[in-house]
């Protein structure tokens, strides 16, 4: 019988002790990933995931999730969805109840939800919206360009939408997408990722979260990993499946997550911002990097009370 463990990004806190109980009970690294990251969702003071998450370009907010289960290699994967507050259990139904397809997104994952029983909601938040208006506060010119329709105040407003894009890029502290990675003690590896994606986003933009091999991949012969920070990099270089590859072939779980960063740090890229990555093994070895000092993981194993945290490897 394998020790069950379970390992999660910045601000996954939130939902590691919840998981860990059900993974002490004897339930799914499934059922483990997708309580935790329900969790994350439903926190209204994190706003790069679920319910009050950052919205798009257009003041609405878009989420993608995925989960993959290690011994299978199944995939399931929602993105832009809108009204849906559980981004992860929709991924999930996609894996468990569409196992013809992987990805769904806009209308159609709407449309899958709501035949799925699941229920709608309001994502926008009053404390989201008022940031979002903030943001935009300092371009008048760009928003009465978006009201006249004239070319040239729409490209004006174009403009300020890619500033802020590369402001928010950049943000201090941890921000963006939650990975979750469990084992349980059956010895099954689930990877699940949940986002609201960048802030002002073009949308219909999806990140990495919901592209398999990109910001999600579980492979039981050697490891499970995820990504979060700027996702068109992770896609760049299908970083998640780099990371499983690279502890395949000998390397440790964080030397590898650092590996996938130097690669994609080295692209050329006018919005380039910081990259993060973990992985867990089946033996229980797990390993973090990170393009920025000081940024960190945690972790939980039976006998925990509270999140351990453990230091990610810097990249640079």
């Amino acid at each position: 019988m394998t020790k069950p463990v379970i390992i999660g990004s910045e601000r996954s806190e939130v939902g590691l002790p919840a998981a860990l109980a059900l993974l002490n009970a004897g339930a799914s690294a499934l059922d483990a990933v997708e309580a935790a990251l329900m969790a994350c969702e439903d926190n209204l003071a994190d706003h790069y995931v679920g319910t009050g998450g950052l919205p798009n370009a257009l003041g609405e907010v878009e989420l993608d999730a995925s989960v993959m289960i290690g011994s299978s290699r199944a995939f399931g994967a929602v993105g832009a969805l809108r009204g849906f507050p559980h981004p992860i259990s929709v991924a999930r139904a996609v894996l468990e109840r569409l196992p013809q397809h992987c990805l769904l997104v806009g209308e159609g994952a709407e449309r899958f939800a709501e035949e799925n029983g699941f229920s709608r909601a309001e994502l926008l938040t009053e404390e989201s919206r008022a940031m979002f208006l903030e943001a935009l506060s300092p371009s008048p010119d760009a928003l009465e360009g978006e009201r006249t329709a004239a070319s040239e105040g729409e490209q004006r407003y174009k403009e300020a939408a890619m500033a802020l894009v590369r402001r928010f890029g950049r943000h201090d502290g941890p921000w963006g997408t939650i990975n979750v990675i469990a084992l349980d003690e059956a010895g099954e590896l689930c990877v699940g990722v949940s986002t609201s994606g960048y802030p002002f986003k073009y949308p219909g933009r999806i990140g990495d979260s919901a592209i398999c091999g990109a910001g999600n991949y579980c492979d039981l012969r050697a490891a499970g990993a995820a990504c979060t920070g700027r996702g068109e990099m992770a896609m760049r270089v299908v970083g998640a499946r780099a990371i499983v590859d690279g502890i395949a072939r000998g390397l440790e779980p964080g030397e590898s997550c650092r590996a996938m960063l130097r690669e994609a740090g080295a692209l050329e890229d006018p919005f380039a911002a910081e990259l993060r990555a973990l992985a867990l093994c089946p033996d229980g070895r797990h390993g973090g990097a990170s393009g920025q000092a000081g940024s960190t993981y945690a972790v939980m194993r039976p006998g925990d009370d509270t999140p351990q945290i453990f230091p990610r490897l810097l990249a640079g």
